[in-house]
């Protein structure tokens, strides 16, 4: 079957045509909010169509019989070593599943990115992050950009999307305000203990770690800056809590190492640009 990251465009009809750019910016008292938080939160980027379509297909890429499977960069039916706090997480959905593919060219995602960014926005890679009912896992305190060295400058965004309301009760994103102007912090786990990021951090880094719950409505996502700390705890609801991120970098970032960037993925030499099949121009923002 088709492997679709050759295909740089949308693919399908999930997302229509778009409208005016004005009619997709976010203002400037939420730019703002960003620079000075880290954060803007409550972006409605899909309607429950839509919404519906990409818990369909996230059912079906959790089968790992799914035709496409191989394509996944990494793929984790349970990322925790707990079997009673399970955390699906996998990085290459769109690759493999038409609307997470065709979701990547929204532009009620692409015009805040570019404006937050300062340019245009290149795609870096998507994951899917599920927690079942009742025995969902965490996802342990952490900076985005700690998993992204290979890059260079730093000029990233993530763009977390709800696929369910997402809640405190069934393990909602937090983030720690103001925590993207830290330094870059050693990597902790991603699905362990939620108190081991206190390990690395100041006195000063201690006394501001007050982390704030980022509630959403399924279709809603929150934005944030590579370095701005983030998790979340565990789902103990009757309800799953299903989410898609979107990671993206500003046009001309360049790789900072030889080795593959991704997994399966062909080395960009140090010092070129990020581009070519697997990380394509989502915005242009000269046009």
């Amino acid at each position: 079957m088709e492997d679709l990251s050759h295909r740089h465009e949308p693919v399908g009809t999930l997302f229509p045509e778009p409208g005016p750019a004005e009619s997709y910016k976010i203002s400037e008292e939420q730019i703002a909010q960003f620079n000075e938080q880290g954060f803007v939160s409550g972006i409605r980027l899909c309607d429950d169509r839509q919404v519906e379509a990409l818990r369909e297909a996230l059912a079906r890429v959790a089968d790992p019989g799914h035709p496409r499977h191989s394509l996944f960069h990494e793929y984790h039916s349970n990322e925790s070593t707990n079997a009673d706090t399970v955390l699906f997480h996998a990085l290459g959905a769109w690759r493999v599943e038409e609307a997470f593919h065709d979701l990547l060219w929204n532009p009620a995602f692409l015009i805040p990115a570019s404006q937050l960014l300062g340019g245009s926005v290149r795609f870096w890679h998507d994951q899917l992050f599920s927690k079942p009912a009742k025995h969902g896992g965490v996802v342990a305190w952490h900076q985005d950009y700690s998993y992204w060295t290979r890059t260079v400058p730093i000029a990233h965004l993530t763009c977390w999307l709800a696929l369910d309301d997402s809640t405190v009760e069934n393990g909602c994103l937090h983030y720690v305000p103001g925590s993207h102007r830290w330094n870059l912090l050693p990597i902790t786990g991603l699905a362990g203990n939620m108190e081991e990021i206190m390990t690395v951090l100041s006195e000063e880094q201690k006394a501001a770690f007050r982390p704030a719950p980022i509630e959403l409505k399924k279709g809603e996502c929150a934005i944030h800056h590579s370095l701005l700390v983030h998790g979340s705890y565990e789902n103990r609801s009757e309800r799953p809590r299903r989410a898609t991120v979107i990671n993206v970098f500003r046009d001309g970032v360049q790789s900072a190492r030889d080795d593959e960037p991704l997994e399966r993925v062909p080395p960009i030499p140090a010092g070129q640009a990020m581009g070519g099949q697997f990380f394509p121009l989502l915005y242009d923002a000269a046009r």
